[in-house]
């Protein structure tokens, strides 16, 4: 051992190698030397548990109807909202795709975690104060980055966004029971930190057009985490299409062949009677008992009736014939 006391000296370290060389140095003598060893990064957060992204869609495309008919009814607006996939990204790529000055506020959902955030950019916000006095719904070009908002368009801010909780709640209410209120309000999105950099947010984007040059965004975020808890709320929640759809009808069809070919064992109830355990312990070969024959019998896969069906010949077998079913009983 060389004087420091934490390395060996080169001979030793030759020995040492020789001994594994030669076996004289077990080198298997480890603990757990069959585990399998999966990498997981602490700082980063899982998506494979993920939100069903189909479910937050549908609550969007209800938004999308909504929001329409709330903007036409309160802002005398009507643009077309078309709205985009739900995406999951990293906080700071969304930040990313964000220009200054814009309608940033966070944003509190009860009963969900943490908090959300509502971006409007200022097209959509010049449009419906344009509409709203009584103009053409005209929109502005970008903004220098540390223009504020005046009180009156803080005032169409403030209307639109009472007009997208109410959407957002109804959208919601088949799903959950959702309160929202404004927490606070920002022009640079950098100043309203709803997750840290590295965390996943759903972005929920909706394009409004209005006309020419007045084409705009409104952006509804939810940090991953918020949703989490309720996943499987939100698995549950998903509808499905038209039984009728062609998708549907290949579907059925596809799963009657798979099991078209299983083998189904089927059991003929004659009839049935009761005695005393007393007498069923007596009994002795060849005694008979006589039963009324029913008018029909009951044909059986497993414990489940199926069928109802008469006993018969057909040339030297015994046979019965079906002549009905039996609808299973209903909880």
């Amino acid at each position: 051992m060389s004087d420091s006391g934490n390395l060996l000296t080169p001979e030793e370290l030759d020995a040492l190698s020789a001994g594994v060389a030669d076996g004289t140095v077990p080198v298997d003598t480890g603990f757990n030397l069959a585990a399998r060893v999966v990498k997981h990064d602490l700082a980063s957060e899982d998506s494979t548990v993920g939100i069903n992204v189909s479910a937050i869609d549908m609550i969007n495309e209800r938004f999308t109807r909504l929001f329409r008919l709330g903007l036409l009814e309160g802002l005398r607006t009507s643009p077309r909202i078309n709205p985009a996939r739900a995406q999951l990204m990293k906080f700071r790529d969304y930040l990313k795709m964000l220009r200054p000055p814009l309608s940033v506020n966070v944003v509190r959902v009860q009963p969900l975690r943490g908090y959300a955030m509502v971006v409007i950019e200022p097209t959509v916000i010049f449009s419906a104060l344009d509409n709203f006095f009584g103009g053409f719904g005209r929109g502005v070009g970008q903004l220098p980055p540390g223009r504020l908002f005046t009180p009156t368009e803080t005032r169409i801010i403030r209307m639109i966004l009472d007009i997208i909780f109410r959407s957002l709640k109804d959208a919601w209410s088949p799903v959950m029971e959702v309160d929202l209120d404004v927490v606070s309000s920002e022009i640079n999105p950098q100043f309203a930190q709803i997750a840290d950099e590295n965390d996943l947010v759903i972005v929920n984007r909706f394009e409004a057009d209005s006309g020419p040059d007045s084409t705009g965004a409104v952006d509804v975020v939810y940090p991953f985490g918020s949703l989490k808890p309720i996943r499987d709320l939100l698995r549950s929640r998903v509808q499905t299409g038209d039984s009728d759809s062609e998708s549907e009808r290949a579907w059925r069809d596809e799963l009657f062949s798979a099991v078209s070919d299983s083998r189904l064992e089927l059991k003929v109830m004659l009839g049935k009677f009761q005695i005393p355990l007393a007498r069923f312990t007596d009994l002795k070969p060849g005694e008979v008992f006589f039963l009324r024959k029913p008018e029909h019998v009951r044909v059986m896969i497993g414990e489940i009736p199926v069928f109802e069906a008469q006993v018969g010949r057909t040339g030297a077998s015994k046979a019965i014939r079906i002549e009905r079913s039996i609808s299973a009983p209903k909880d």
